[in-house]
């Protein structure tokens, strides 16, 4: 199930730099926008999933239209959709060989997250890396 460990939750965003935010936005005014530009500032190899955007760049990371498309495959699969959406991101995570689904704030499913638990993924639910990597002292 969801990890609420903070030790677990600083291995993971310490450890795994290759991001995928499934659901990245060009909008400024959009929280994926926002949340893939600070993972850039923070050092972290990000690639965006949007398929009304692929073959363009958010703040010079490269947009893909599905997560099949990220290669090598990405560490952690950052999800902005609802709750209800959530459980197609993390299946095509589980099949993308990802070590983590990170569920955003407000985002809880789970069923998916059981099925990539299952699959041996980590899962992180209704939270945002922004807060976290600064409140566990990870800033860069």
């Amino acid at each position: 199930m969801a990890i609420n460990d903070e030790g677990e939750i600083r291995d993971l965003l310490g450890q795994k730099r290759r991001i995928a935010v499934v659901g990245a936005s060009p909008n400024p005014a959009r929280a994926s926008n926002e949340i893939l530009a600070f993972l850039l500032r923070q050092g972290h190899d990000v690639i965006a999933v949007n398929p009304g955007h692929a073959g363009k760049t958010i703040h010079g990371a490269p947009v893909v239209a599905t997560l099949a498309d990220v290669e090598p495959p990405a560490e952690i699969v950052d999800i902005f959709r609802n709750s209800d959406d959530a459980g197609a991101a993390v299946d095509e995570a589980i099949v993308h060989g990802a070590k983590a689904v990170w569920m955003q704030l407000g985002v809880i499913n789970d069923a998916a997250a059981k099925r990539a638990d299952a699959a041996g993924l980590m899962v992180v639910m209704d939270r945002c890396p922004k807060i976290e990597i600064p409140r566990l002292g990870l800033l860069r």
